[in-house]
């Protein structure tokens, strides 16, 4: 982020991977961190969705089971996923429902029973904008590239942080940008200082995303596996997909749900809904209500995936649950097929302590952990994100030569602080993306683009 007046090795080699990492990330760090604002508000976007189904009267009202067979009788050959309990007095409840060809629907009943209207889950807003922010709008494949840019990003920001690293001066251009100053210099003291401030909550929010990253995360899992430290069902995805192969109530993964519904077409009995079932369900959504469970509280049937431990098997009775956003508010209580004896119950408190530190992660990097103040804080990370982004680009481009792409010339030496090796090994076990990239990268410079003129010369290269 600035310039030495007696480069070393170390510094060299900081600039020119700050400058390579910048390049390659700035158009993603700007996609992941507008896409990211964007979800932090998530509970508002589904509520501005459903806005049709809100304020209705309750006078009327009828019994959950009724609002489910109206929902089936108007999609017929469905089956019921999960009832969502309404989030206030007069809004209507979701009815999920299971449709031919592995889709699933959110149909939304009013009290008095009436159907009011039908949203698909994988169209809406918000799992739009999940599957953008995590995967790119790809499969595995765009998880595993969202990873690789993470990784490049934390090398980005501290490195960044190396370079800014006060040398001397006064705190103005270090601590605070100089918005006198005009051109290329401000644009510096934009692009330093704006990069420090962020930098601590932009590595939190870099690490807990982790977890979810296709190769980082089954690694993970794997490692828990073989220490003994897994407890009950991964409570988030990895790669956009359930953890334990058929989680599918894992963060509403709805595709994921409809997949694992696909083999048991013979195993449910499709509508009207069993009249046994229907008193049942009435007695579990009352069950839930009085449990005061945080919203969006869910009650599945029998029969369902992940009704039990997430093993993705049919579950042999009821469950209860909290599918909040706040991880720490999440809560799951299972019954018996009668719905006559309660089986468990698991609190966020009853988790592995991983997956404890791991959920309040997950819902810091969601903006839910601390309600408004965790959302305005998570707006800011990403508006000072895009600001370094574009002030970056703007640097380069103000420096960029003619017949270059004007990286800084490396030092032509490897560097031997064992200071920057020892962060440089952490790095390489913690982030295998990194590594495995970097070693290809190294191997492709010293191996082909030093030996060729035009080559080395654009890119800045020291002769082989």
């Amino acid at each position: 982020m600035a310039e030495s007046s007696a480069p070393t090795a170390i510094w060299r080699t900081l600039w020119r991977w700050h400058f390579y990492a910048g390049l390659l990330v700035i158009p993603f760090v700007i996609v992941l961190s507008l896409s990211g604002a964007l979800y932090l508000f998530k509970p508002q976007v589904e509520r501005w969705e459903e806005r049709a189904f809100h304020n209705l009267p309750t006078a009327g009202a009828v019994a959950p089971s009724a609002q489910v067979a109206a929902a089936l009788a108007a999609h017929p050959g469905t089956r019921l996923a999960f009832y969502r309990l309404p989030e206030r007095a007069g809004d209507a409840a979701m009815v999920h429902l299971a449709l031919p060809g592995h889709r699933m629907r959110d149909v939304f009943v009013s009290p008095q029973g009436r159907v009011l209207g039908a949203l698909d889950p994988e169209t809406r807003v918000i799992a739009w904008d999940r599957r953008l922010h995590g995967q790119l709008l790809f499969d595995r494949s765009g998880s595993i590239l969202v990873e690789l840019l993470a990784s490049w990003t934390i090398v980005l920001i501290l490195s960044g942080l190396a370079l800014w690293w006060p040398r001397g001066g006064g705190p103005a251009g270090v601590v605070w940008p100089r918005l006198g100053r005009r051109g290329r210099p401000l644009w510096r003291d934009l692009h330093a200082v704006t990069g420090f401030w962020v930098s601590a909550l932009a590595l939190v929010l870099l690490f807990t995303g982790l977890p979810w990253a296709q190769s980082w995360g089954s690694a993970f899992k794997l490692a828990r596996g073989e220490l003994g430290l897994m407890q009950g069902p991964q409570d988030w995805t990895i790669g956009g997909k359930p953890a334990d192969g058929d989680d599918l109530h894992a963060e509403h993964n709805h595709a994921a749900m409809a997949a694992g519904m696909a083999g048991m077409d013979h195993a449910m009995p499709a509508t009207p809904f069993p009249a046994r079932d229907a008193a049942t369900l009435d007695v579990m959504a009352a069950l839930a209500a009085r449990a005061n469970l945080a919203f969006p509280a869910e009650v599945v049937p029998p029969g369902m995936p992940s009704g039990e431990g997430g093993s993705g098997k049919p579950a042999s009775g009821w469950v209860i649950k909290s599918d909040a956003q706040n991880r720490p508010l999440r809560v799951t209580i299972r019954y018996d097929a009668g719905g006559t004896h309660r089986l468990s119950r698991e609190d966020f408190a009853d988790r592995h302590w991983i997956d404890r530190v791991i959920g309040y992660g997950v819902a810091w990097h969601e903006g839910q952990l601390f309600g408004w103040i965790n959302q305005l804080i998570g707006v800011f990370t990403a508006a000072a994100l895009v600001l370094v982004a574009v002030s970056g680009f703007v640097l380069w481009r103000r420096r960029k030569p003619a017949g270059g792409l004007g990286a800084p010339p490396g030092s032509g030496t490897w560097p031997k602080g064992w200071g920057f090796r020892l962060t440089l090994l952490a790095l390489m076990v913690w982030l295998p993306l990194f590594t495995a990239s970097l070693l290809v990268v190294m191997l492709l410079e010293a191996a082909v683009l030093r030996h060729i003129p035009a080559a080395r010369n654009w890119l800045g290269l020291s002769r082989a």
